[in-house]
């Protein structure tokens, strides 16, 4: 199983702003991340009927992006 990783965020300019003003604040640079999953984002049904085929297989399933 893979945990989620991390890629660099993308900030609108309120967002970037309030960053700038706490590394002022703090007086060290930061970085923004954001955390990406390598998994499927699944709907409620889907997740129903994977929940269903586990129980029925005696497995645990992992959906990933493709």
């Amino acid at each position: 199983m893979s945990a989620p990783t991390l890629r660099p965020a993308d900030l609108d300019d309120t967002a970037l702003a309030k960053v700038r003003a706490l590394e002022s604040q703090l007086g060290v640079p930061l970085v923004a991340y954001a955390p990406q999953t390598p998994y499927a984002p699944l709907t409620d049904a889907q997740v129903a009927e994977l929940q269903r085929a586990e129980a029925e297989l005696g497995v645990q399933l992992l959906a990933y992006r493709p």
